[in-house]
């Protein structure tokens, strides 16, 4: 193992900075086909509620300019799918497991953490862009007060580190990570999708059969980076930084911006190889400027 990219986030030790982005994996099944998952840092798996949910219908997936937008709505088979099936298909290779995991109520997501306390993952990361049924639907992290009551609960219940995965769709993306951190959370994930719509002109109707959807994939990037830099000068926890990784020089930049760890996602669709490129790439980096610790990548 090559310890120059040994990182420790959040008191877990990842032996290299690349994982993956919840959505755009899975359990890793599909993948395991095409490399070895022991050369990642971490694999972040699909949302996991307490029970089963089927998602929103279909169409939920267009091809945008520079992106994709998805509506897939978060399926997945539930915690205890997830611990009986996943956990030790994963358990199989030296990697990290993130579980990012969703409820519509604090009640809900404090169960799901409950339930994952005993279970053999290492990181939890809260997807705080779902609705709040309790709050007319509105996403619990776009205030900062829902976010902090989120974190707080969860952490009461959670046995691994929490971090937080933010959405970008906000107005000022620093006061609702400030809050988050001091609600408990252990680290920060930033950033999620954008909203975007695509519409059919010749049909004359949204391509979407949820209408909108969440942007990911290159066209989002500056966006990112943007973030990641601005909340990593704002807090003092750590960050997983993600929006639009394709290559490893992609990756250096979230780096550079304040990042621990960076998150391969949209690019696993064009390219099942993706992170292990990524990481090959910011290997590349480090030696064209004879870097010795991927903990000295940063501005």
């Amino acid at each position: 193992m090559d310890r120059r990219a040994e990182v420790n986030f959040a008191g877990v030790t990842f032996k290299n900075p690349v994982v993956t982005a919840s959505g755009t994996f899975g359990s890793g099944r599909e993948y395991a086909e095409f490399f070895n998952l022991n050369k990642l840092g971490g694999v972040t798996v699909k949302g996991v509620s307490l029970k089963e949910c089927p998602g929103n219908p279909p169409p939920r997936v267009a091809e945008t300019y520079g992106g994709m937008l998805n509506a897939i709505g978060l399926q997945n088979p539930g915690a205890e799918a997830f611990i009986k099936e996943d956990v030790p298909f994963l358990r199989r290779y030296d990697v990290k497991i993130i579980v990012n995991i969703w409820g519509n109520t604090v009640a809900e997501y404090a169960a799901v953490a409950e339930r994952l306390s005993d279970a053999d993952v290492d990181l939890l990361e809260l997807n705080v862009s779902c609705p709040n049924i309790k709050a007319g639907g509105i996403a619990f992290g776009t205030s900062c007060e829902t976010i902090a009551e989120v974190v707080k609960e969860t952490k009461r219940k959670a046995r691994q580190p929490v971090a937080v995965k933010l959405s970008p769709n906000v107005t000022d993306i620093v006061s609702i990570a400030k809050a988050a951190e001091d609600a408990g959370a252990d680290g920060l994930s930033l950033i999620n999708t954008l909203i975007g719509m695509k519409i059919d002109i010749h049909k004359r109707a949204p391509v979407l059969a949820n209408k909108t959807g969440g942007l990911s994939g290159p066209a989002i990037k500056p966006v990112a980076v943007r973030m990641v830099y601005q909340v990593a000068r704002a807090v003092k926890i750590p960050l997983i930084g993600m929006g639009g990784i394709m290559t490893g020089e992609d990756a250096v930049e979230f780096l550079l911006a304040g990042a621990s760890l960076v998150a391969v996602g949209t690019a696993n669709f064009n390219e099942p190889c993706a992170a292990v490129n990524v990481l090959d790439g910011i290997y590349k980096y480090m030696d064209d400027y004879g870097i010795k610790n991927v903990g000295e990548i940063r501005l």
